[in-house]
Formats: structure tokens, C-alpha cells, sequence
């Protein structure tokens, strides 16, 4: 517990290979996950050759974390397994509809997760690369995914060269609700989101970016919608290009 409670995301990592025993281990944990009727419905593509790496980067918007870590998990919900297991054994797959899609998502995040926390365990380093959907497309083809296959998050790997502070997280009572959902009252909006916003460091954000709130700053700057829009254009195609309809 003190573990997950001490994650801090990883953007500076030393030099150093991680041992394959240790990254098949982490892999390993990862497997344990609970998934959709035990159908484990996800692979694991492990990147560690730079020049890879360096193919991958620009799709991950040249982060330097991108290039620079040791090892880049890209986690793939996969159909494609599962149903060439089902044809081969005369049981006809009708897994490829959006419902199947989600079910493998879900699978690919939950085995993501458990293999960040098994990668902390070994004393490494993690960080979470949110930008592999933008550029699912062009993810695909540099790994040679097949149909039935979508890559839904990557994670950075390596060793910590850098002790960066705890980030901000809401309070518990923003996150949590009991029996049904507590919808939120102008006030405790404003009260959830005191903290974030009267961090130094958020109050030059909003500065920098020339804006008079960091809200506007999430949605003027960071995610806007015209990006999030043409993103999900190209998602929802690239969904459809694998082979899953909806």
C-alpha cells in the first residue's frame, strides 16, 4: 500500500538495460490481472531496440521519455488470438463488434497496471504514455499489429534518474461516492480543485500560457476540442480499420 501511495511518474531514467528475467517477470504480473471471462484478451509488445524506439517516439509526440527509456510496454487489447483459437477448434468468434473492442481494452488496462506496480516493485521507474490512442494508427503498423488488435496505452520502463515531489490529487470525497453518485454543487467544485489551482506551479501555468484560470488552460491549450475531436475521428476509424464495427 505505501508503495502505491509513493508513484510518481518517471521521465529521466539512467542508462541502463533492464534484465530480461525482470521485465518477464513484470510481464508475468501483469498476466495475473482479473480479465473478461479469463479470456485474457491482450498482448504486451516490449520495445527496447533504440532504433525502434526512435520509430515510435514521434508518435508519441517526441516526448524525450519516449526515446530515452529502456523499454516501452505497448499494451494491445487482442481478439485476434482468441479467435484464431476459436476457429481452430470449430467454435465460430463473433467478437468483432464494439462491445468485444471495450472487453479487450478493459483487459489490456487492467494487465497495465498490475505491470507498473510489479515494475516499482523491482525498484524501477514508470511513466504512463496517454498519447498511443492519437496515433493508434500509425502504432499499428510500426508493430505490425493484426486485425483484431488495438494498442490502448504504452508505458515508459527503466530506472529512476530523478526523485521527482508526489503530483496533486483531488480529495478522496471528489472520488468516492456512497450508494449513488453525489453530483457536485458550484462550492465544493470549487473546493475540490482549490488546491490544483493555488499550486505555484499552476499558477505560472496559467501565466505562461497567457490565460486567467488553469481550467482555461485544459481547455484552450492542453485538450481542445477541436483535437479531441479530430483525434476521435481518427480513432474510431482506425477501430473499424481492425476489424471491430459499430
Amino acid at each position: 500500500m505505501e508503495l502505491l501511495n509513493q508513484h510518481a511518474s518517471i521521465r529521466k531514467f539512467e542508462d541502463r538495460a533492464v534484465d530480461p528475467k525482470i521485465l518477464e517477470s513484470i510481464v508475468y504480473s501483469g498476466s495475473r490481472a482479473s480479465t473478461t471471462g479469463n479470456m485474457q484478451l491482450y498482448s504486451v509488445v516490449a520495445t527496447q531496440d533504440k532504433e525502434n524506439r526512435q520509430r515510435l517516439a514521434p508518435l508519441h509526440f517526441n516526448q524525450k521519455v519516449a526515446l530515452e527509456a529502456p523499454v516501452l510496454l505497448t499494451f494491445v487489447a487482442d481478439f485476434n488470438r482468441f479467435s484464431k483459437w476459436c476457429t481452430q477448434n470449430s467454435a465460430e468468434p463473433g467478437y468483432s463488434n464494439f462491445h468485444s473492442f471495450f472487453s479487450a481494452a478493459i483487459d489490456a488496462l487492467l494487465v497495465a497496471q498490475n505491470a507498473c506496480i510489479a515494475a516499482e516493485n523491482y525498484g524501477l521507474g514508470i511513466c504512463y504514455l496517454g498519447t498511443t490512442t492519437y496515433n493508434a494508427k500509425e502504432i499499428i503498423d510500426v508493430l505490425k499489429l493484426p486485425k483484431l488488435t488495438f494498442p490502448v496505452t504504452t508505458v515508459a520502463i527503466g530506472y529512476p534518474a530523478e526523485k521527482p515531489e508526489l503530483t496533486d490529487r483531488i480529495p478522496l470525497k471528489g472520488i468516492l461516492h456512497n450508494e449513488t453518485y453525489h453530483d457536485f454543487n458550484e462550492a465544493e467544485i470549487d473546493e475540490l480543485y482549490a488546491y490544483k489551482e493555488n499550486l505555484e506551479s499552476m499558477k505560472q501555468f496559467v501565466l505562461e500560457n497567457g490565460k486567467e484560470t488553469l481550467a482555461q488552460v485544459f481547455t484552450d491549450i492542453r485538450y481542445k476540442k477541436s483535437d479531441n475531436e479530430f483525434f476521435s475521428a481518427k480513432m474510431l476509424q482506425t477501430i473499424k480499420e481492425q476489424g471491430f464495427s459499430f
